[in-house]
C-alpha cells in the first residue's frame, strides 16, 4: 500500500479524528527539558497509561482504562463528539520561530528521525513556547489555547511553526485546515511515552511474559485523551512511522520515537481507535523503506489484504467454573480423547459464532473431551492450513473477530469441552510485508542463511538464541492461554527445531559449540516456554509433535527434559497403520508392528494420533486404507478404533474419520457430511461408525482402567501378544485399584469360537462385554458372547483361570468382570 497524496475528494475528510474529552492539563516540561522525553516515568504496562503521573505538573494524569471504541479514522468532525466550548480571541499570527535545523528537516521528511518529539510539538524557549507541526497537505495550522487562537507560519513541505508569547506550555490543540475541510486534533507530539520503564527493561532482557500488553497497538486513555499507543520492536531501523487509513497511508506526519537501546519505537496517536487499519513504514539501514504489518497485531484484515487492525477485547467470559477445575486432575491421569478440526472447513462458510452454535453440541454428543484446532493464528495462504503464520497474535479474520473466537472457546468450555490449539513456533513465511528481514536485516531469523532457511517448506526459522525473539514466542504461548482461555498447545514440527541438520545434507549445517547436531538454543527456548506456560496457567497442557527418539520430551525441565505434558506417538501411528493396511493373510508377518509400541510405551506420556496428516496427499482416508470389500473395510476401521482406544495413551482422531469418510480430506470442502444423510446412508454404514465412536468415548470415560494409568507399566499386561497366526492381540488394562478391562482385537475375517484367554482370578461372576465393534448397531454382523462369560479353572497364558470366547471377524471386544 503506497502512501499517496489524497485526492481533492479525499481531503474533505479528516485524516485524524479528535476525541473530545475533558482533558486535564498535559505534563509540561521545564525550559531545559524536551516536552516529551524518550524514557517513560511509568513502571509497568499496567501503569503505562498513567505515565503522565510522573510529569512535572501534578494535574497531568492518565487513566489506565480502555476507552469506548474511538471514531473510525475517516469520520468527519460533524460526526465526532462536539468540541468543548472555547472563548478564543480572534486569530492572530505567531511570532516567527527559529529555523528548523536542515538535518532534522531532511530526516523527518525522509522518515529516518529517531527523536521527532524533540523537534515537533511544544517546547519552552527564551521568550515563549515554540510550537512546530508536520502536517502534510495542510493549508494552515492554528494553535488553540485557552482564550487564544494563534496561526502558525507555513514553513513549506508540511511544516508549520511559531512562537507563542506565553511563559509555559499551555493546554492546547491544533486546528488543521485542508483544502476543503478543517479538523481539530490533539497534537501527538505533546504526549509523554505511554509505555513504562519496567516494560522496556523486561523487553531488553527478553523476559516480558505479557509482551502483548507492551508492544503493538493498544487503545487507551493517556494523559486524559483517548487514542492508541503504537509500539514496535525494530532495532535496526533508522526511523519508523505509523501509517494507516487515518493518514491516508502516508506516514510522513506520524514518525515514531526511538526509546533507546531496547530497539522499541513508540507513538501515541490521539483519536485513533478500534477498527483503524495500520502498518509500520520502516526506514532500513540502507535508507530504503519497507511497509510492514505489526508482528504484535491482535487483529488483521481478511487475507489477501494484509493490514493490521487496532482492537481491544470486550468479551465477557462465562467459563469460570471450567477454568477453576480444568486442572483438578493431571492430564496424563485423566480421560483425554481429542477431535481434531480444521475450523475453516469443518462446515465451510461458518463464522466463529455460527460454529459456536453447532460444534460444541456435535463434539459433546460424540463424547470427546477436547477439540484440537489446526492453527488459528493468521496466515496468508489458506492452503497452508495455518502452518505458515504471519500474525502470531491474531486469530484468523476469515471467520470473524478475536472476540468472536473467544465466544467459540467460551461455548466449548460451557459444554465441558477443552480446547487445544496447534501452535507453530518452528518457522514463518518469507512474505515481504511480514517478519522476514523485518527492519532491513535478519531480525526474527538467524543472520546465517544456512540456519535461517527451512529446507522443507521454503520458510524461515526463528533465531531461538536471540532473547527478544525467544520472548516474542514464549509470550505468544502464554497469550493464547490467557487471552483466549486455550487449554493446551500442540507444538508443531518440534523435531525440525531440535536438530541443526534436520533435512540438511553435509556441508549445509554447522554443529553446535560441543560439535553436536542438537540445536541448543531451541532446546532452551522449548524448556522456557513449557516452564512459563505451566507456571502461569494451571491446567494447561503442552503437546509435542516430535517424530524422533529425543530423550525426555515429556520429562520436567528441572530434570533436564523439554517439559512437555504429552507427545504424539508417531511410531505407534506409523506401525499400526502399516499393519492394518495389509491383507489379513499377510498380517501374521507384521504382527510385531502392533506390539512394538509397548516396548517404549512408558518412555514418554503419549497421544495416539490419527491426524489430518494421515488422510491427505494420497495417503487415503482411514477407512480407505483398509483392505477388502466395503464391509471388510468398515469392519477393519471399527476394529482398529477399538484397539486404539484400549491401547495405553490418549487418543486423537481427525474430523471425518468418526463416520468412515472414504475420500481424503480437502480444506476446500471439508468432511463429506452428506454421507450421514439417511437418504443416502440407508443401511447406516456411516452412522454406525459414528455411533461406535460415541460409545468408545462413553465407555472410555466411564472406565478408569482405560486412562488412569496410561503412563504406568502397572496399568497394562499382555494376555497374548504373540498370537500372530490368529491375528489376535489380547491385553489387560488396570485402574489404580487394580480393576481390570480385557481388550481383544481380532484382525482376521473369520469367526473364532472357543478362543481361550487367561484372565485374573477376579470376576467370579463372569466377564461381560462392555463393547463389541461387530455389534449390529455399528453395522457389524452382531457376533456376540453370551453374558456373562464364566471363568474356568483352566490355566492359560500363565494364569490359573481362563475364559472361552467367540471372536467376531475383524472386531475388537472389551470385557469387564461382572
Amino acid at each position: 500500500m503506497t502512501a499517496r497524496k489524497p485526492s481533492r475528494k479525499a481531503s474533505r475528510k479528516s485524516a485524524e479524528i479528535p476525541v473530545e474529552l475533558p482533558v486535564e492539563a498535559p505534563a509540561e516540561p521545564s525550559a531545559a527539558t524536551p516536552a516529551a522525553p524518550a524514557a517513560a516515568p511509568a513502571e509497568t504496562t499496567a501503569d503505562a497509561a498513567a505515565s503522565a503521573s510522573a510529569a512535572p505538573t501534578p494535574s497531568a494524569t492518565t487513566t489506565a482504562t480502555k476507552p469506548a471504541p474511538a471514531k473510525r479514522a475517516r469520520t468527519t468532525r460533524a460526526e465526532a463528539v462536539p468540541p468543548r466550548p472555547r472563548q478564543a480571541a480572534e486569530g492572530q499570527g505567531a511570532r516567527p520561530a527559529p529555523a528548523l535545523d536542515t538535518a532534522d528537516r531532511g530526516r523527518l521528511l525522509a522518515g529516518d528521525h529517531h527523536a521527532p518529539h524533540d523537534v515537533l510539538g511544544a517546547h519552552p524557549i527564551p521568550g515563549g513556547v515554540l510550537v512546530r507541526a508536520l502536517r502534510p497537505y495542510a493549508r494552515s495550522v492554528t494553535v488553540l489555547a485557552t482564550g487564544s487562537r494563534t496561526e502558525l507560519h507555513d514553513d513549506g513541505d508540511g511544516f508549520f511553526s511559531g512562537v507563542l508569547p506565553v511563559p509555559e506550555v499551555p493546554e492546547y490543540r491544533l486546528e488543521v485546515r485542508y483544502e476543503d475541510d478543517t479538523v481539530e486534533i490533539d497534537d501527538p507530539y505533546r504526549f509523554w511515552p505511554a509505555i513504562g520503564e519496567l516494560d522496556l527493561h523486561l523487553i531488553g532482557e527478553g523476559r516480558h511474559e505479557e509482551l502483548w500488553r507492551a508492544l503493538g497497538a493498544q487503545p487507551m486513555v493517556h494523559q486524559g485523551v483517548a487514542g492508541t499507543r503504537f509500539t514496535v520492536w525494530a532495532p535496526n531501523a533508522r526511523g519508523v512511522r505509523v501509517t494507516g487509513d487515518f493518514t491516508y497511508w502516508d506516514g510522513t506526519g506520524t514518525p515514531m520515537r526511538s526509546l533507546g537501546s531496547t530497539g522499541v519505537w513508540e507513538l501515541f496517536l490521539p483519536g485513533v481507535g478500534e477498527g483503524a487499519l495500520y502498518k509500520y513504514d520502516i526506514c532500513r539501514p540502507d535508507g530504503s523503506h519497507t511497509v510492514r504489518a505489526d508482528p504484535m497485531a491482535r487483529r488483521t484484515e481478511v487475507p489477501p489484504s494484509t493490514a493490521s487492525i487496532v482492537t481491544a477485547s470486550h468479551h465477557e467470559w462465562q467459563d469460570a467454573d471450567w477454568m477453576a477445575h480444568r486442572g483438578d486432575r493431571p492430564v496424563h491421569e485423566a480421560p483425554f480423547s481429542v477431535y481434531e478440526i480444521h475450523l475453516a472447513s469443518w462446515r465451510p462458510g461458518l463464522t466463529y459464532r455460527q460454529l459456536a452454535e453447532q460444534l460444541p453440541a456435535y463434539v459433546k454428543d460424540l463424547g470427546f473431551t477436547h477439540v484440537e484446532l489446526m492453527p488459528v493464528a493468521e496466515h496468508p495462504f489458506g492452503g497452508s492450513w495455518g502452518y505458515q503464520v504471519t500474525g502470531f497474535y491474531a486469530p484468523t479474520s476469515r471467520m470473524g473477530t478475536p472476540d468472536d473466537f473467544r465466544f467459540l472457546v467460551d461455548a466449548l468450555h460451557r459444554a465441558g469441552i477443552g480446547v487445544i490449539m496447534d501452535w507453530v513456533p518452528a518457522h514463518f513465511p518469507r512474505d515481504d510485508w511480514a517478519l522476514a528481514e523485518f527492519d532491513g536485516r535478519p531480525l526474527y531469523e538467524p543472520a546465517d542463511p544456512r540456519r535461517a532457511a527451512h529446507p522443507d517448506w521454503g520458510t524461515l526459522e526463528f533465531d531461538y538464541g536471540r532473547t527478544e525473539v525467544r520472548n516474542f514466542l514464549v509470550a505468544n504461548a502464554t497469550y493464547w492461554c490467557e487471552e483466549f482461555h486455550i487449554d493446551g498447545l500442540r507444538v508443531d514440527a518440534v523435531a525440525s527445531m531440535l536438530y541443526l541438520d534436520y533435512s540438511r545434507e553435509d556441508g549445509q549445517w554447522s554443529p553446535n559449540e560441543f560439535g553436536g547436531r542438537e540445536n541448543l538454543d531451541a532446546v532452551a527456548f522449548l524448556q522456557e516456554m513449557n516452564a512459563t506456560v505451566y507456571r502461569r496457567n494451571p491446567g494447561v497442557v503442552t503437546i509435542a509433535e516430535e517424530s524422533t527418539a529425543w530423550d525426555g520430551v515429556t520429562r520436567p525441565t528441572d530434570s533436564g527434559g523439554l517439559g512437555f505434558g504429552l507427545k504424539w506417538n508417531m511410531g505407534w501411528m506409523h506401525d499400526s497403520l502399516q499393519y492394518i493396511a495389509k491383507e489379513p493373510v499377510h498380517r501374521k508377518y507384521h504382527h510385531n508392528e502392533m506390539t512394538f509400541s509397548m516396548v517404549y510405551a512408558y518412555s514418554e506420556n503419549y497421544v495416539l494420533p490419527i491426524s489430518h496428516d494421515e488422510v491427505v496427499h494420497g495417503k487415503q482416508a482411514l477407512v480407505a486404507k483398509m483392505p477388502g470389500d466395503w464391509w471388510q473395510q468398515r469392519a477393519n476401521h471399527r476394529a482398529y478404533l477399538g484397539f486404539m482406544w484400549a491401547h495405553p495413551g490418549k487418543q486423537l482422531l481427525f474430523m471425518g474419520q468418526e463416520f468412515a469418510q472414504g475420500a481424503e480430506w480437502s480444506e476446500g470442502h471439508g468432511p463429506d457430511w452428506w454421507l450421514l444423510d439417511p437418504a443416502y446412508d440407508a443401511s447406516g454404514d456411516h452412522r454406525g461408525v459414528r455411533t461406535l465412536v460415541g460409545d468408545l468415548n462413553a465407555v472410555y470415560g466411564a472406565v478408569p482402567a482405560l486412562w488412569q494409568r496410561d503412563t504406568s507399566p502397572e496399568g497394562f499386561s499382555w494376555v497374548d501378544g504373540g498370537a500372530a497366526e490368529d491375528n489376535v492381540f489380547a491385553f489387560l488394562r488396570f485402574d489404580a485399584d487394580g480393576s481390570p478391562l480385557l481388550a481383544v482385537s481380532h484382525f482376521s475375517p473369520a469367526v473364532r469360537t472357543d478362543y481361550r484367554l487367561g484372565v485374573p482370578e477376579t470376576g467370579a461372576e463372569g466377564w461381560v462385554e462392555v463393547l463389541n465393534t461387530d455389534a449390529a448397531r455399528y453395522g457389524g454382523g452382531d457376533v456376540r458372547n453370551e453374558e456373562p462369560v464364566k471363568a474356568e479353572a483352566v490355566p492359560a497364558h500363565g494364569r490359573p483361570s481362563s475364559i472361552s470366547l467367540t471372536l467376531p471377524p475383524l472386531a475388537t471386544v472389551w470385557l469387564r468382570p461382572a
